[in-house]
């Protein structure tokens, strides 16, 4: 039995923007060690944009997968049979769902730099949560991957 005919993996990956961000913070630490000599500040310089580029991996390493049956969102892993139905959300639309229209209780899988986003019900009684919200990249895509896992499934 083949449990997702259309499999899908997305890795939210920072921005190249963030790279050079990481840089600069290597910089101003240079400036910072700057009193105290050229290897203080060949140190800051090192150290401050090692620093800043492992959090900027680190925050965007996050994956969004659909396998065997299941949806892993960061670190939820949440049966395909427990979703219901999705809404692709626009720029404008993921922006209302990330604020004035958010619940509380919804999982938010969010992504700032990414302006697209999926919602899916949740439909398992068990679960209080309403609603997963995922930044994506690819909405439609995520969509029928999930669509294709649920009807494989079921």
């Amino acid at each position: 039995m083949q449990l997702s005919a259309t499999p899908y993996e997305e890795r939210l990956t920072a921005p190249r923007s963030w790279w050079l961000i990481s840089f600069l913070v290597g910089v101003s630490f240079a400036l910072i060690l700057l009193p105290f000599g050229t290897l203080p500040m060949l140190g800051g310089l090192v150290g401050g944009t090692a620093a800043m580029a492992v959090a900027a991996s680190s925050y965007g390493s996050v994956r969004i997968r659909v396998v065997g049956g299941s949806l892993i969102a960061g670190e939820a892993k949440i049966p395909v049979t427990a979703l219901g139905g999705t809404e692709v959300l626009d720029p404008e639309e993921a922006r209302a769902w990330r604020t004035y229209k958010a619940d509380t209780r919804a999982f938010l899988l969010l992504r700032a730099y990414i302006p697209t986003a999926l919602r899916v019900e949740v439909t398992d009684p068990e679960d209080p949560t309403p609603y997963l919200y995922l930044s994506t990249r690819e909405p439609e895509r995520l969509a029928e991957a999930l669509r294709t896992a649920r009807e494989a499934v079921a």
